[in-house]
Order: C-alpha cells, then sequence, then structure tokens
C-alpha cells in the first residue's frame, strides 16, 4: 500500500507541477514529442515499406530455388555477356530433375509471355500476362483459387485449352456473372475458364500480378508459343524440405544434376543459375535496416535536447519544492521516498510527451494510402513508450537524487 500511496502522491505531484507551469512544461516536452515522433514514424513507413514488399514479392514462394538462365544480382558488376551465351532451361531437363531429385518436396516449370489481349465478346482485357505452368507448380508457389478448380493431370498432361484467370481479368471479361465454365479467347485461340484466381491487388512495385494473369497449362502454352533455346525461357522451381531450412542439400544435389543433365565437366562453369529468393530478401533487410539506422540518428537529437528540457523542468521542481521536501524528511520520508517522487515525475512527463508523439504518428497512419497501407505496430509503440521511459530516467535521475540528499533543516530554512 505505501507504493501505491507512493506513486499516487509522485503522480499528484506531476500534475500539479504541469499544471502550473503549462507552458514551459509544453516547450520542454517538445523535443520529446518530435524525437519519438522522428523515430516512430520513420520505423513504421519502414516496417509497412517492408512488409508491403515482402508481400508484393510473396509470388516468389518461400524455400524454393529457381533453376534459370539469367542470375538475380544486388549489386556491383553483372556480365551479361557471359551469361547471353547459357541455354534456357528446357522441358526435358525440367522431366530429368523431377525424375532423380530426392530433396525436394516439389519440381515445377513455368513460361509466361505478358502483351496478351484476353477477349470475350466485346469486352477485352490488353496487356494480360498469360503463364505455362505444369501441374505440380502449387507445390512451389501458392495458386490461391477462390472461385472453381486447378488443372487436373489429364488436362495438363492431354495440352487442354483450360485456363485459370486472375480477378482483374475476370472482372472485366465477365462483369455480370461467374466466369467458370464461360470461354474466352487469347492469341486465337479459345479457353475455357475452370478457375480465378483470388484477388491479390496492387504491389508497391508496380509489376503485374496474378489479378492480370491467366495461367494454363505449360504442355498448352508450349503449343501456343515457341518455348525453348531460341524462343521464350522457362523457369524451373524446386521446392525445399523443412528439414533443410538452409537448401543446402537441395542446391547441391540440384546442380549436381543439372550439371550431369548437360554434360559439363567438373572445371567448366555452371551454365544455369540457380536463383533464392533470400538473396532479395538480405538485399532488402539491409536497405531497411540502414533506414532505420538513419531514423534512430534523426530522432536521436530531437530526444537528446528533449531530455536536456526534462532535466531542466526537473532542476527548476526541486528549487521550487526544497521547502516541501525538507518538511518531509523532518516528518520521517526517507530518501528513497524522495528520490522515487521526481524519478517518477520525470518519468511521466516523458510518457507524456512520448505518448504525444505516438499518437501524431497514429493519426498520420489513418490518412488513406493507395499504394501502401502504413499501419502502426504494437511493438513500435511499446518501443516509443520504452525510448521515452528510458529518457525520463535519465533526465530526472540528478535532480532526483539531489533532491533526496537535501539536509531537512536547510531545506526547510530556504524560500
Amino acid at each position: 500500500m505505501i507504493y501505491l500511496r507512493l506513486i499516487a502522491e509522485s503522480f499528484r505531484f506531476a500534475w500539479q507541477a504541469l499544471r502550473a507551469n503549462l507552458l514551459r512544461t509544453i516547450l520542454s516536452l517538445l523535443g520529446v514529442t518530435i524525437g519519438i515522433f522522428a523515430i516512430i514514424s520513420v520505423f513504421t513507413l519502414v516496417d509497412s515499406l517492408e512488409r508491403n514488399v515482402r508481400d508484393s514479392m510473396s509470388f516468389i514462394g518461400d524455400k524454393v530455388i529457381y533453376v534459370e538462365k539469367w542470375p538475380w544480382s544486388t549489386g556491383g558488376s553483372y556480365p551479361w555477356w557471359k551469361y547471353f551465351q547459357r541455354p534456357e532451361p528446357t522441358e526435358r531437363e525440367f522431366r530429368l530433375l523431377e525424375r532423380r531429385i530426392t530433396t525436394s518436396s516439389g519440381v515445377a516449370i513455368s513460361s509466361s509471355k505478358g502483351g496478351n489481349t484476353f477477349k470475350q465478346g466485346n469486352n477485352s482485357y490488353s496487356n494480360g500476362n498469360l503463364m505455362g505452368i505444369s501441374y505440380d507448380y502449387p507445390s512451389v508457389s501458392e495458386v490461391p483459387i477462390v472461385d472453381g478448380r486447378y488443372f487436373t493431370p489429364q488436362e495438363a498432361e492431354a495440352a487442354r485449352n483450360v485456363i485459370i484467370i486472375g480477378d482483374e481479368v475476370a472482372t472485366t471479361l465477365f462483369p455480370y456473372g461467374s466466369p467458370i465454365g464461360q470461354t474466352l479467347k487469347v492469341s486465337g485461340q479459345k479457353f475455357s475458364v475452370i478457375g480465378v484466381i483470388e484477388k491479390q491487388g496492387e504491389n508497391i512495385f508496380g509489376m503485374p500480378n496474378m489479378d492480370q494473369m491467366g495461367m494454363v497449362p505449360y504442355s498448352t502454352f508450349s503449343k501456343m508459343y515457341d518455348v525453348g533455346p531460341n524462343g521464350l525461357g522457362s523457369t524451373i522451381a524446386l521446392k525445399g524440405r523443412d528439414n533443410d531450412p538452409g537448401l543446402l542439400e537441395l542446391e547441391y544435389e540440384a546442380r549436381g544434376i543439372m550439371r550431369n543433365i548437360r554434360g559439363l565437366r567438373p572445371r567448366d562453369e555452371d551454365s544455369f543459375a540457380m536463383n533464392r529468393p533470400e538473396m532479395i530478401q538480405e538485399a532488402i533487410g539491409g536497405f531497411f535496416s540502414a533506414v532505420g539506422f538513419g531514423g534512430w540518428i534523426i530522432g536521436g537529437f530531437s530526444i537528446l535536447v528533449g531530455g536536456f528540457g526534462i532535466a531542466n523542468i526537473m532542476f527548476v521542481s526541486v528549487k521550487e519544492r526544497t521547502n516541501i521536501i525538507g518538511i518531509q524528511k523532518a516528518l520521517g520520508a526517507k530518501n528513497f521516498f524522495i528520490l522515487f517522487q521526481f524519478l517518477f515525475e520525470a518519468v511521466f512527463l516523458s510518457l507524456l510527451g512520448g505518448g504525444i508523439g505516438i499518437m501524431l504518428v497514429f493519426l498520420l497512419t489513418l490518412i488513406p494510402q493507395d499504394m501502401m497501407k502504413v499501419t502502426l505496430s504494437a511493438g513500435n509503440i511499446i518501443l516509443g513508450l520504452g525510448v521515452s521511459a528510458v529518457i525520463g530516467m535519465l533526465s530526472g535521475i540528478i535532480p532526483a537524487v539531489l533532491a533526496s540528499n537535501l539536509d531537512p533543516v536547510i531545506a526547510i530554512r530556504s524560500k
């Protein structure tokens, strides 16, 4: 009970000090408010941007290795002239790799062509992306079908003209009813719609996503377009297992099989690239870490100024209440009571400034955004309040110690 009374009395003193010197308090807390606002707003924007970037890249899958002609690169020189001579992965290589691989939970091949026009009656959808995928494609990358179904093995093997379309294609071509069972034309060929993919929404890169896409069996796609060394490129995707978190076993085995298929000698360089999403994710993580560090620097100066402001308030408060401190000590108040009283007041004032800064960030998140959803996470709220509490303790510790060590007789005599 004594600690609860101590907290209540400290809170009362802090509130009285704030009301008695409102303008001084507001000006002193402004530094903490601006500092917390700067740090939390930067972290909120960085977290929201990173989350949107990762969501936009979710189409590349998780724990997947992609066998392609061109390697992904995040910086440095890119010897494209060397990669240009490489052959494209083929369906034959996919079949052999699928048959021999033992450390993969799924293997699929895909190819795509942009700039297609989907037609149905008088309706048309321009600049759509047509993608040919093997039957096992959902084992390496999610295909969230909200209406209808996926291909059957018989449809994939027989190269049937069936198609799964994205939400934007579906609403454009079939605005008044379900597209399931309806037909549309792509490149002069009729396709029967068997499924509709769940709405994905715009991604932050502005890249085509599943909303603007049509998916057909890879065998059907191969009949429509020249897919191979002299035509459209293909990608072989290998899904890793849970017991291979680093995908090292999968990558080692897949590389050996591909080198064997292509007849490469031991000293020959790989004539293919094994791309991993982690390469891009690590680059993204490094970039956002640097931005976050910049946010700490920007907000740190404001917080430093705010800390001096709170320390100034506490020194003035100790001086104004020296007589009261002497009376409290004469009545038996312990040093820790006086220390805790002023320290609590400093933390309270700092938390008040930090809370206002967090509230300003929250108000900013309410502004509608088309390309990116900005949200204030609980982690950033806790971080902001935690930093405010630390600043309050550091700013108030010296005034609190001075107040607790005052001689009661001298303190009572002061005016």
